[in-house]
């Protein structure tokens, strides 16, 4: 526990934790940018069909994030299909065919390693209406609580 949070560190005169620099290192910049970089490509490569995966509509999937590693060799692709239905099923087909998606990639990126592609669903949307469930439901007791009183 204390040893994730190494010291603090005094920005603006705020402190703020750090993390433990040997287990969880922040993206760099060029990891961001290239990433960045890749699911614009990447979202306009599914947007146009360009990458002609069978059995799927790549128009209905939304790439939401990608994660280069520090040697930007291998990037993790963030997806979703379009209202969230099949996910599993429609990561399932991309990794399938994966080679394909990075074929049409080498097409449109000019860079000097063109990244593994790992393809991974997105639970962040779940994620987020859990927790609006959550303080909706919290603030609903606030409310019962304050009549009852």
């Amino acid at each position: 526990m204390l040893s994730s949070l190494i010291y603090q560190k005094k920005f603006n005169g705020q402190f703020r934790m750090m993390p433990d620099q040997t287990n969880h290192r922040p993206f760099s910049q060029r990891q961001l940018r290239v990433g960045e970089l890749v699911k614009q490509n990447l979202g306009e490569l599914f947007i146009r069909n360009e990458a002609k995966i069978p059995s799927i509509n790549s128009k209905l999937i939304t790439v939401t994030e990608v994660r280069m590693t520090p040697d930007l060799k291998t990037a993790r692709v963030y997806v979703i299909p379009l209202g969230g239905i099949e996910t599993k099923e429609t990561v399932k087909i991309l990794t399938e065919y994966s080679h394909l998606v990075r074929k049409a990639l080498s097409r449109r990126l000019d860079i000097k390693f063109l990244p593994k592609l790992t393809f991974v669903e997105d639970n962040s949307f779940e994620y987020a209406e859990k927790i609006e469930r959550i303080i909706k439901k919290n603030k609903d007791d606030d409310k019962e609580k304050k009549r009852n009183n």
